[in-house]
């Protein structure tokens, strides 16, 4: 069992194929402190770097078969290993060589032969760089983790809202994004609906999500049309914001005991609904709001019945599908989706169309996805 007091200062991996090269450099830096595992070849290496994941590996330029640099070209080029420092180990003189290792991403190299002091110096001096870059970069992802649950926290559940009749998908591209999206009940059954999406999808975005709740809240009041909140708030938002900060936006308003919708658009995708078994693609001309402060945001609105739906969605929607937005190839897919899925539960077809149009990769942008019944 190894106690505190007994834990190994880090893992290393000497890759060398001169056994005694081996022995010696675990020799110097097992008394130091550190765990050493040991390789005799790329190949070897590159198999211990995946399973082992070294905090170090030391790693011989001139080996049989596959060189070191061969071997380090393929620990940058995997994402598993990439992150894992490499000194070369190397007996040769010429500063060509030694700097074609560092252009390839090498942090340091050792000379033969070895003089345990200057090994011993430049482990421990990588080794402490490394762990402090460490603890800044966990001390960032607790931050950011605390900024998603409080970003995560503003966007209202299904669940608590039962009456708005509502299912969303929401996959932020970073631990925080720049999409936001609100739902708010009204009097006599009337639910608004608003999604936006702020201009960039890195940290100084996802700020602006809760002045956006705050806004949307404000404005949407009864008999408000959604052509009035939007300009509502954009003009707030043009005296907030900075020239560089915009974002589109869709509202979307249901009237269930009329059997109306009513929705506007500030530059956003188009809503498409499912109405009376038919697929519509509602395009509504608006500028993005928090550019200028006159902008106009056209209405549409017309009848609905029950069993018609209505899905919102921000544009990482089509470019983590690999289409622009506005690309007749996205818009072909997006309404195929919407009609094949649309007899399946609300929850079980929004969850089916996020993953046939997006797949299952790392979202390159932030995406939002709300599915809502008439």
């Amino acid at each position: 069992m190894v106690t505190a007091e007994h834990k190994p200062l880090g893992n290393i991996l000497v890759v060398d194929d001169e056994p005694i090269n081996i022995m010696v450099l675990k020799g110097v830096l097992s008394k130091a402190g550190y765990c050493v595992h040991s390789a005799q070849s790329g190949a070897q290496a590159l198999e211990l770097a995946l399973s082992l994941r070294p905090d170090m590996i030391l790693l011989d330029v001139m080996m049989p078969g596959e060189s070191g640099f061969d071997t380090c070209r393929k620990l940058k080029a995997d994402g598993y290993t990439e992150h894992i420092p490499v000194m070369f180990i190397t007996s040769l003189g010429e500063l060509a060589n030694k700097l074609e290792g560092l252009d390839m991403g090498a942090v340091d190299y050792i000379t033969k032969p070895f003089m345990a002091q200057e090994v011993l110096a430049r482990v421990r001096s990588h080794m402490n760089f490394n762990l402090s870059q460490r603890t800044i970069i966990n001390a960032q992802a607790s931050r950011l983790g605390q900024v998603r649950a409080a970003q995560m926290a503003l966007l209202v559940k299904p669940e608590a809202l039962p009456q708005a009749s509502f299912a969303v998908q929401f996959l932020p591209a970073l631990e925080a994004g720049g999409d936001f999206y609100d739902v708010v009940a009204l009097e006599d059954g009337v639910c608004v609906y608003f999604l936006a999406d702020v201009s960039g999808h890195d940290l100084g975005a996802s700020f602006i999500t809760s002045s956006l709740k705050a806004l949307f809240r404000q404005h949407a009041v009864e008999a408000r049309a959604p052509t009035e909140i939007l300009s509502a708030m954009n003009a707030i938002l043009c005296d907030i914001t900075t020239e560089e900060v915009y974002l589109t936006a869709v509202c979307l308003c249901l009237d269930r005991q009329r059997g109306r919708y009513r929705l506007a658009s500030g530059g956003h995708p188009p809503v498409v609904g499912l109405l009376g078994g038919s697929v519509r693609c509602f395009d509504s001309p608006g500028l993005p709001l928090g550019m200028f402060e006159n902008a106009d945001f056209a209405g549409l609105e017309g009848p609905m019945a029950k069993g018609d739906r209505f899905f919102l969605y921000t544009d990482g929607l089509a470019e983590n599908s690999g289409h622009y937005v506005t690309s007749d190839a996205f818009r072909a897919r997006m309404v195929e989706s919407c009609r094949h899925n649309g007899v399946l539960p609300l929850p079980v077809a929004v969850s089916n169309m996020l993953d046939e149009l997006t797949g299952a990769a790392q979202p390159v942008d932030d995406v939002v996805l709300l599915g809502v019944d008439a």
